[in-house]
C-alpha cells in the first residue's frame, strides 16, 4: 500500500509539490485537472512532468475535472469531454500513471413540489447509451496497459448512477475509489455498494470528518481510520491523503507514522 498527496493550492508549481512529496516520504502526487496548470494541453508536455518525477523519486495519479460530463445532451460538450478523457489516457501511458480518478456527473435536475427529477434518470436510454460508449472508448484507449479509471463516491450515488457504475465495472479498465470522508458525511450510504464490489477497489481518498465537515487532518475527526486503512491495505490500494492545506498534510503524515 502506498500513500500520496493531492494537488494543494498553496504550492506554487509542480516542482514545489514534488519537493514536499519527497520530504514527507510519500510516493505520488494526484494531479488535479480542475486547475489551469493541469489542463490537458499542459499535461501533454509529458517530458517536463517525467523529468520532475524522476528528479524527486515520485510518480503521478490523475484526477479528472469534476465537471466531466460525457453524457451531456449537448453533443458538442459531450464530445469535448470524450476527447479530453482519451487524451488523458494517452498522457497516462507516457507518464506511467496507474490510476485516473473520476467523479460521476449526475447532471441537471428539475425540482417539483415533492421531489427532484434528474434528467439522466428521466431520459435514461440516452444516458446509458453514452455510458456504454464511454466504456468502449476507455477500453480501446487503455488497451493492454494496466491503467485503471477509478470511480469516486462523493455525496451519495443516485440509483441511475449505480446502474451506470455497474455497467462500467463490467470492464476490467474500471475500478472504484473509496473517499472515506465523503462517505462519512453522506451517512455511509455508498458503503454497501462499495463493499459489494470490494474486488474492484483500487484507490482511496483518506481524510477525517466530523458532522458534515470533511478533508480534516487525520486523527482529528470521528472516522474509524484504522478500519478503513486496513481495508485499503487488504486490497492493495493507493491512498491519497486528501487534506487541503500543507499543515494538515504534515500533521496527517505524522499521525500515520504513529
Amino acid at each position: 500500500m502506498q500513500f500520496g498527496m493531492p494537488t494543494l493550492i498553496e504550492n506554487k508549481d509542480l516542482e514545489e509539490t514534488a519537493l514536499l512529496c519527497k520530504e514527507l516520504g510519500l510516493g505520488f502526487i494526484e494531479l488535479n485537472m480542475n486547475l489551469p496548470q493541469y489542463q490537458i494541453e499542459y499535461l501533454e508536455k509529458t517530458d517536463a512532468f517525467n523529468k520532475i518525477a524522476d528528479q524527486y523519486g515520485v510518480y503521478y495519479t490523475i484526477h479528472l475535472d469534476e465537471n466531466l460530463n460525457f453524457c451531456d445532451f449537448n453533443r458538442t460538450v459531450s464530445k469535448a469531454y470524450f476527447d479530453t478523457v482519451k487524451r488523458t489516457i494517452n498522457v497516462a501511458k507516457k507518464m506511467r500513471v496507474p490510476i485516473i480518478n473520476m467523479h460521476m456527473n449526475r447532471g441537471v435536475y428539475f425540482t417539483l413540489p415533492d421531489k427532484k427529477i434528474y434528467l439522466f434518470e428521466k431520459y435514461n436510454l440516452s444516458y446509458m447509451s453514452d455510458i456504454k460508449d464511454f466504456k468502449e472508448l476507455c477500453n480501446e484507449a487503455v488497451g493492454n496497459s494496466k491503467i485503471k479509471i477509478s470511480i469516486e463516491n462523493t455525496d451519495g450515488f443516485q440509483d441511475f448512477e449505480l446502474t451506470a457504475i455497474e455497467c462500467l465495472l463490467e470492464s476490467e479498465v474500471f475500478s472504484l475509489t473509496w473517499d472515506i470522508g465523503h462517505s462519512y458525511t453522506a451517512g455511509n450510504i455508498d458503503e454497501p455498494f462499495i463493499l459489494k464490489h470490494s474486488d474492484k477497489l483500487g484507490h482511496f481518498h483518506i481524510h477525517d470528518a466530523v458532522g458534515d465537515k470533511n478533508h480534516l487532518t487525520l486523527g482529528s475527526g470521528d472516522i474509524n481510520l484504522k478500519e478503513r486503512i486496513k481495508i485499503a491495505n487488504e486490497y492493495n490500494c493507493r491512498c491519497v491523503i486528501e487534506t487541503k492545506t500543507i499543515e494538515a498534510l504534515r500533521k496527517s503524515v505524522k499521525w500515520l507514522q504513529k
